[in-house]
């Protein structure tokens, strides 16, 4: 149990130097009981020669939690991409597939582009320091100190979600700049030990300093100006999110004993939003560079989708839409409210037919897949919960 908090002790302008070797004495402390140094990104060597192993892990890390980064991806994209130059070599459309899953798909894009750099300009590899990381696509500045530090063991202090929190609590910052964070980074850092000091204060964001924090178990309560009400520190800016309709089409049909389903292909699919969702280019690549369903999007409060055929089942029609369920969805900075219609077409004709009868814009916008060949292609997340509504689980 860390000590009671002592006002004397806690950290301000002037003590705050003065402080620092009991200050990471018990970071290093619980870090040796408590941190989560069994992570295989932890274990790697530190002379730049397994810097790639540790890129992964860090942009895999963001915005994804790391029991799913390390139980359903870390691995396998190694595997697939076994160095820079392998993740070079591969298509965008391979990228994404081994990336399906994790969201944020401009990540997957970047770091083969970043990939491509490295093999062109780097030897095959990430160069060193932090500012010449900074230029290669994806890598902003925390990732940039990250790597260093953990791939190539240069002492480097840096700020990302969770210990932008642990410094505002700790010197009671409402709205701190990130310069004053990465400020307070580089005054704070361990420089005899990096590496287990700059883990220690990620885990102890993820683990102690959560939004909802564990003040009593907390190793550096003691220096914590902001303990008595962390909740003020920092002040969350909650994001508002653009509320979107839309209603995807899971249209089939069966011939030579094969099943096919409508699919947008990467190719057309973002020109297809852009026409049909009536907001800013750049608000149109939702899933640019994936497979997705048909779909009619637009606004919600603003005029509705175009219409489709009626939806009864028992309609007498060569290709009947029924309604197959409704789900919610949450996308960067999108609340979806998304509306299955299903058809099960006699033939290609038919299909073509129902296609022409919704509006789309144009048939090269569209492709018919083969159903058994959908887990081989890199399919939106989105597209995976409508597929498993209309009973299509991959």
């Amino acid at each position: 149990m860390p000590a009671r908090s002592t006002p004397t002790a806690r950290f301000d302008a002037h003590t705050a130097l003065e402080a620092l070797p009991a200050f990471h004495a018990q970071i290093a402390q619980w870090y040796a009981k408590c941190g989560r140094a069994e992570l295989p990104w932890r274990n790697l060597a530190r002379d730049g020669s397994q810097s790639y192993e540790v890129y992964i892990s860090e942009i895999m890390l963001q915005q994804t939690q790391v029991t799913r980064v390390l139980e359903e991806f870390y691995f396998p994209f190694l595997r697939a991409f076994p160095s820079l130059q392998a993740l070079a070599d591969a298509s965008e459309q391979e990228v994404l597939l081994r990336w399906q899953g994790l969201g944020y798909y401009t990540r997957a894009r970047n770091l083969r582009k970043c990939a491509q750099i490295c093999a062109q300009s780097h030897s095959g590899a990430l160069p060193r320091g932090v500012e010449n990381l900074k230029k290669l696509p994806g890598i902003g500045e925390y990732s940039a100190g990250a790597i260093s530090c953990f791939g190539f063991g240069e002492s480097v202090g840096f700020v990302d979600s969770n210990i932008r929190r642990v410094f505002s609590r700790l010197f009671a910052l409402s709205n701190p700049t990130h310069a004053q964070l990465q400020s307070l980074a580089t005054k704070l850092l361990n420089t005899k030990d990096s590496f287990n000091y700059n883990q220690a204060l990620l885990d102890i964001g993820a683990l102690v300093c959560r939004p909802k924090p564990l003040c009593l178990i907390c190793p550096i309560r003691e220096f914590c100006q902001g303990c008595s009400a962390p909740h003020r520190y920092p002040q969350r800016r909650p994001k508002p999110r653009e509320s979107l309709h839309l209603r995807l089409f899971v249209i089939r049909f069966c011939q030579s004993h094969k099943d096919y389903i409508a699919l947008l292909t990467p190719e057309h699919d973002e020109a297809h939003l852009a026409r049909t969702r009536p907001q800013p280019r750049s608000q149109s690549q939702l899933y640019a560079g994936l497979y997705n369903l048909p779909m009619h999007a637009t606004p919600l409060h603003s005029a509705p989708a175009p219409s489709a055929p009626p939806l009864s089942p028992h309609q007498h029609a060569p290709h009947p839409l029924r309604l197959a369920g409704h789900f919610k969805h949450a996308y960067t900075k999108y609340a979806i409210t998304a509306e299955v219609l299903y058809a099960q077409c006699t033939d290609r004709q038919a299909a073509l037919g129902l296609i022409d009868s919704l509006s789309f814009d144009t048939r090269e916008n569209l492709a018919f897949v083969e159903l058994d060949s959908l887990p081989t292609l890199p399919l939106s997340s989105l597209s995976h919960k409508a597929l498993k509504i209309s009973h299509l689980v991959l």
